[in-house]
């Protein structure tokens, strides 16, 4: 495949980049983006998606969900997949995501770990299989993540909301009270040079269950990202997940 990494400077963007030019990749980058770089047919690096001029058979975004506008249109008009990997979109965001949705294959997931689509599913099975269990989900991150809960923690819980459709989320406990027997906790915790680390535990009082999964290099992301794009080779338009890529929706 040829691909476009959109935000190609960042953290994430930069380990992608090297995966993709890696001889036993079999993939080529097409170009890299991210705002303020200099535009060079040379280097392959553009300010903007604007400025290429050349094809991809995908575009892969690791920059800010302050992108989203803009990316989605070019993509669309573009007639070019695109896989999504960043959090933090606004509803508006969302609406815009989902209308690309209908005109190109687009990839949307707040983690492209396959562990994390894995302890979505286990998660959901057992909410069902104990309905009175208080349920808390517990996330950590490093010190320069912006959004609080994290994506992947809202994505445990819409998965865990499937199995408790009246569940309320309780976004970091700060007042005195007992909790309601309705409520799913997440707890945000931000640290050092923390990956990444999400744990669910579900207890109903005699027994529990304690669902946990850390990250511990983040070329996982990368390599999940890369499987996305691969999937979306040849699909009809529409919005496809994690889930769709592991069997699990």
């Amino acid at each position: 495949m040829d691909i476009i990494v959109h935000g190609c400077t960042g953290r994430m963007g930069t380990i992608l980049s090297d995966l993709i030019q890696a001889p036993e990749s079999g993939h080529t980058l097409a170009a890299g983006i991210a705002p303020g770089i200099a535009t060079s047919d040379t280097t392959g690096r553009y300010a903007s998606l604007e400025a290429y001029e050349g094809e991809a058979d995908c575009v892969i975004d690791f920059s800010s969900h302050t992108a989203t506008a803009a990316l989605t249109a070019w993509c669309v008009w573009h007639e070019v997949p695109l896989v999504i990997a960043t959090t933090g979109q606004t509803e508006e965001e969302k609406a815009l995501i989902l209308a690309a949705g209908k005109q190109i294959p687009l990839f949307f997931a707040a983690n492209m770990s396959i562990g994390i689509a894995v302890l979505s599913s286990l998660a959901r099975q057992a909410a069902a299989m104990f309905p009175e269990a208080d349920i808390d989900i517990i996330e950590r991150h490093h010190n320069q993540k912006k959004d609080v809960p994290s994506g992947t923690a809202l994505l445990l819980a819409s998965s865990l909301q499937q199995a408790r459709p009246d569940a309320e989320l309780v976004i970091g406990r700060h007042e005195n009270g007992i909790r309601t027997k309705s409520e799913i906790g997440i707890h945000s915790l931000r640290y050092g040079n923390e990956v990444g680390a999400h744990e669910i535990i579900i207890s109903d009082g005699s027994e529990t269950i304690t669902l946990k999964h850390e990250a511990e290099k983040r070329s996982l992301f990368a390599r999940g990202a890369l499987a996305a794009a691969s999937f979306l080779q040849g699909k009809a338009p529409g919005l496809y997940t994690m889930a769709d890529l592991v069997g699990a929706g």
